[in-house]
């Protein structure tokens, strides 16, 4: 187990945060450590800004600044020129949340394009990324989940989000800029998993451009990735997978208990660990088909995966491999692994303040429940300031 000790060094950690950063940090994850509080400071925060209260410039300067590169593209450039200096790669994602109109929709499309292009010119960013439910209505993607027949004025609709994705990964394509289309909820995913392996057969017949994300909490994703590897060996193009545990659990089990049908979830966190650490083996053994990126915060997958490309050969720098974590979040992995000479790329969540309170709020209670995260959080940053007060 030796290269789990990289992810103790502390000084690489958070080489790029002052002193003045380190003990936000330290505030904020002692106060996401208390469940309570989290309740308390989430009801809060949605009265306050409901109300119109001047709250966005405590917000901006403690919570948001911490977990997010900033309120547009240009303001996330020190964040992502800095992160780059050593190594770090970002991915940009506009963070806007629960936006249900044609006008939202365009215009998330076009934030995409414009980051894509803002790409362009910047090794720092090779690669974006778009959520499903941010370029189509979620009822419609759910109803051609279910298999239903679409109105002539839904297939018109479905047809316009299909234009979206599509615009989106053409320019990808043009500007060798991966991109990575996030997971949703399981009665929407069928049709984004369809539509997605349409985009991979498109644009992944010489190298990989679009990603598709499993979410390896989902017991059935192992079997789907193997006969999408069956589907792309036959038609001859690459796949591209984002895995990452899950982010939906509470909502899955609802779900599945209000309309008494299994549940999608993996059985025990245990089961989830080993069907995520299976999909990394299964892409990793097929690694001349299938492209990479491993979303993870979690400190012996990625060890998993740097033992796995050590075995096969697989250099550190290689293209078809990323690991990926939040801006924020598992600093000593992320520029640890990228001062050891692997793929890493922070996803840097930006949008107005506003706006992106619904990712922030999710970020505190992933926090909460997640066991340990926080914990470690606080004591890789403790050891830390000890260190630097050590030295002084």
């Amino acid at each position: 187990m030796e290269y789990l000790k990289i992810f103790d060094n502390t000084e690489i950690a958070f080489q790029l945060k002052s002193n003045r950063e380190l003990n936000r940090a330290h505030f904020l994850f002692n106060m996401i450590s208390n469940e309570t509080l989290v309740k308390v400071g989430t009801t809060l925060t949605h009265f306050a800004l409901k109300a119109h209260l001047p709250v966005e410039g405590i917000i901006r300067a403690t919570v948001f600044d911490h977990f997010c590169g900033g309120v547009n593209e240009e303001d996330c450039l020190p964040v992502i020129d800095d992160m780059f200096t050593k190594g770090v790669s970002s991915v940009l994602d506009y963070s806007v949340e629960g936006k249900e109109t044609e006008a939202h929709f365009d215009g998330a499309m076009e934030k995409t394009l414009k980051i894509i292009r803002f790409s362009d010119d910047r090794k720092a960013m090779p690669i974006a990324v778009f959520k499903p439910s941010g370029f189509g209505r979620f009822a419609l993607y759910q109803k051609i989940s279910e298999g239903k027949s679409l109105t002539e004025t839904e297939q018109a609709e479905w047809d316009r989000v299909v234009a979206r994705y599509d615009a989106v990964c053409k320019l990808g394509k043009e500007k060798d800029v991966e991109i990575l289309i996030d997971a949703e909820e399981s009665w929407i995913q069928d049709a984004v998993d369809h539509l997605v392996t349409n985009m991979m057969r498109k644009y992944n017949k010489d190298v990989t451009i679009v990603y598709n994300t499993l979410q390896m909490y989902r017991h059935d994703r192992m079997d789907f990735l193997k006969s999408q590897h069956e589907l792309a060996k036959k038609e001859g193009f690459y796949l591209g997978y984002k895995i990452v545990r899950g982010a939906y659990m509470e909502k899955e089990h609802e779900r599945a208990l209000e309309y008494d049908y299994p549940t999608p979830i993996c059985e025990s966190k245990l089961a989830t660990d080993e069907n995520f650490n299976a999909s990394a083996q299964y892409i990793l053994d097929n690694i001349s088909d299938i492209s990479i990126f491993v979303g993870t915060h979690n400190e012996l997958s990625s060890y998993m995966v740097m033992q796995l490309m050590k075995e096969k050969g697989i250099a550190i720098n290689d293209n078809r491999v990323w690991f990926g974590q939040l801006f924020g979040m598992s600093d000593n992995i992320s520029f640890n692994l990228a001062n050891n000479g692997y793929n890493v790329a922070k996803y840097v969540p930006f949008g107005p303040v506003k706006d992106v309170m619904p990712y922030l709020i999710r970020r505190a209670e992933e926090n909460t429940s997640v066991a340990g995260q926080t914990g470690r959080e606080l004591m890789l940053i403790n050891k830390e300031k000890e260190r630097r007060k050590a030295i002084k």
